[in-house]
């Protein structure tokens, strides 16, 4: 394998993990109740909260309802897409 298709493959591991992370952590605010300090959501929590904090300090919740998570998935989604999607920068130098 080359670099190119190792950078390829750990950058899309990483950012589908990523997504569906904050994906579970978007179900998680569903259930205010659940301790995200105990183990299994700390899995979820720790790996998401260093980006959901300065986050929520420029967009705080609204409504109650934070949104952070959600921006996000959608930032992850796009750089996955631009890197390693079918015609993402990565993909492009390939061939």
């Amino acid at each position: 394998m080359t670099t190119t298709a190792i950078a390829t493959l750990g950058l899309g591991l990483f950012f589908g993990l990523m997504i569906l992370l904050f994906i579970f952590r978007i179900v998680l605010t569903w259930y205010p109740q659940i301790d995200l300090s105990k183990f299994p959501f700390s899995l979820i929590a720790i790996p998401t909260e260093p980006f959901l904090i300065p986050t929520r300090k420029l967009i705080p919740p609204l409504g109650g309802v934070d949104i952070s998570p959600i921006i996000w998935v959608g930032v992850f989604s796009l750089l996955r897409e631009l890197l390693v999607g079918q015609q993402g920068l990565l993909m492009m130098g390939r061939f």
